[in-house]
């Protein structure tokens, strides 16, 4: 037996500002993918086995995810080749967010640095305790995420399949290998093609995490981040086993930021929402036991112990569950309504965007937009 580490990983990391960088990324990838780990063990074979599946798997569902919901990528030219697949270990997970990290907090970091730039012992020890901080989310993520689409890696994105976590999962809720490695790569898969086929989502929601960094002072979280910061934990211990709780985005957001944050609420909701329609729409003409998968799924995302909805609450990821939820029922309620060409009007433009108070009222965006 062996550990299962992957060949087809994702390796390096650049800084293509030049610039000093508030938080050390080889320290956060280096402690991060040794809080992952390696996963399950498996042997040589398997290890193959399950590589080839997913890439098959993912080959195989883009053609299943145009056929339901009428979208279809622009055929890759030598400017937008196309966004590729890879089969990562945990490691690569990391590796490859860390990437997407220091890209999307670009403007949050040059906003941060123009009003309080570090220098000297400041700058080095900041960076390692951010890098630490950043290592930590990373290696607790790296265990649980099954895939990823990854937009903001040039020049089209990608999309990540970690296969010691789909392995894990599968063997944790006693799944058929072949049906659950199929029923994630269509999930995953609808990502890409959301991304690959609406080209202008990519540069839309990081115009939003610009907007974002502009709206960042360094002043104000140093003088009462922190106690917002405690507040959030306490909530979180007091709501791990209910609904409700701030996540620690909550506890340092002001007014204008929540504004943003909703408005990037209400496009997750739907990319999340949609690719849950797509897949229970299609899985049960593909997947045989995918009533018997989702099932045990559902109950799986609602974390095990204590610490584990603590954390869950604390980064957030509750707010991502009622993504799924609040997304997938908006999609439903459109496509029962008016039918998933008239649905499809949402990717046209950003204007066409649902916001977040529209997610949870689909007859105010088919009015707004359908009309």
């Amino acid at each position: 037996m062996v550990a299962y580490h992957l060949p087809d990983t994702v390796h390096g990391m650049t800084d293509a500002t030049g610039r000093p960088s508030m938080v050390d990324w080889d320290l956060a990838v280096r402690i991060g993918s040794r809080i992952a780990g390696d996963g399950p063990t498996v042997t040589r074979d398997e290890a193959d086995e399950a590589v080839a599946e997913l890439r098959a798997d993912a080959d195989r569902s883009t053609g299943l995810v145009r056929e339901f919901t009428g979208l279809a990528a622009a055929e890759p030219t030598a400017e937008r080749p196309g966004a590729p697949v890879l089969v990562v270990d945990r490691a690569g997970w990391v590796q490859a967010n860390a990437d997407a990290f220091a890209t999307i907090l670009g403007p949050i970091v040059d906003k941060i640095s123009e009003k309080k730039p570090p220098s000297g012992l400041t700058a080095a020890v900041g960076s390692k305790v951010t890098g630490a901080e950043v290592g930590g989310l990373l290696g607790f993520l790296g265990g649980k995420i099954l895939g990823q689409f990854d937009p903001f890696h040039d020049p089209s994105g990608r999309l990540l399949l970690v296969a010691p976590n789909i392995v894990h999962v599968e063997r944790e809720i006693e799944a058929d290998p072949t049906d659950f490695r199929l029923w994630v790569c269509l999930h995953e898969e609808t990502h890409r093609v959301q991304f690959t086929a609406v080209p202008w989502m990519r540069d839309h929601l990081f115009a939003e995490i610009s907007k974002l960094g502009e709206t960042m002072e360094p002043s104000g979280l140093l003088d009462d981040g922190l106690a917002r910061i405690l507040d959030a934990l306490k909530g979180a211990k007091g709501a791990a086993g209910s609904e409700g709780g701030a996540s620690l985005l909550d506890a340092i957001s002001t007014p204008e930021q929540k504004e943003l944050i909703d408005r990037m609420t209400g496009v997750m909701s739907l990319l999340e929402g949609h690719a849950d329609v797509v897949m229970d729409g299609v899985g049960p003409t593909v997947i045989p036991s995918v009533e018997k998968i989702r099932g045990k799924f559902n109950e799986r995302r609602k974390g095990v112990g204590v610490l584990d909805k603590v954390l869950r609450r604390l980064l957030g990821l509750d707010m991502k569950m009622a993504q799924y939820r609040d997304g997938a029922a908006f999609v439903r309620a459109v496509v029962d309504q008016a039918g998933m060409e008239q649905f499809n009007a949402v990717w046209e433009s950003a204007e066409n965007l649902p916001s977040k108070v529209e997610i949870k009222d689909p007859k105010a965006w088919m009015t707004r937009v359908l009309a």
